[in-house]
């Protein structure tokens, strides 16, 4: 019986160095799995690349000469783009990373990431799910932070179970299957966790997690 044919994961590269983009290309046309369908040497190339193209993700540097990364981001996030865009970068400050949370990124990786971690954060990014690695979520911890009332941040098993699954990328489906919960119930658990700890995304929750310990 003949195997069903994986999905093939198609993404554009937006850097604005040119040795870079050669050397994701290489990297990602070696892996049968995914399609490199362009590259940007800058945001706004980037933006209608990714209107014109459609891939699945957009691996997206932050700083680029003539149009970042974060400007873009917020204009795919406008446009209601349907591309998910991970972050790519060497600048790991918060007042790099957070504005990139907040304009949509799915994910958040430094440019030292191993080859195959990498890999998996682009097929959780074309899923929909978070990816954030402890290099940057390190990084964003002062910015997430909520001065929360005491004893009003403490999470229940339950909600560190669920934070735990989210922090390794997962669906709300698949944290739902993991714990034999409904869907439902996962999105109230993420909402009380989100408000126990002054947060408004999966992301800056995880990151919040690290801070605090709770994801060690």
């Amino acid at each position: 019986m003949d195997r069903e044919p994986t999905r093939v994961i198609t993404l554009i590269v937006v850097d604005d160095h040119p040795v870079v983009r050669d050397g994701l290309r290489g990297m990602f046309a070696a892996a049968p799995e995914f399609r490199v369908l362009g590259e940007a040497a800058d945001g706004i190339e980037g933006v209608e690349m990714a209107a014109r193209l459609d891939p699945d993700v957009v691996l997206m540097d932050l700083r680029m000469p003539g149009g970042g990364g974060v400007a873009a981001i917020t204009e795919l996030t406008r446009r209601g783009a349907r591309s998910r865009v991970l972050v790519l970068t060497t600048y790991d400050t918060d007042s790099d990373t957070l504005p990139a949370i907040e304009a949509g990124a799915t994910g958040y990786l430094l440019k030292d990431a191993p080859r195959e971690e990498l890999f998996t954060a682009v097929r959780a990014a074309a899923e929909g799910r978070t990816v954030l690695s402890p290099a940057v979520a390190s990084r964003l911890v002062s910015a997430v932070r909520s001065p929360a009332a005491p004893g009003n941040d403490t999470l229940s098993a339950r909600e560190r179970e669920v934070l735990t699954l989210v922090a390794r990328g997962m669906s709300n489906r698949e944290i739902a299957a993991e714990l034999f919960i409904s869907e439902a119930t996962v999105k109230t658990h993420l909402t009380h966790l989100f408000a126990k700890l002054g947060v408004k995304d999966r992301a800056a929750a995880v990151a919040a997690g690290y801070d605090r310990g709770i994801l060690g």
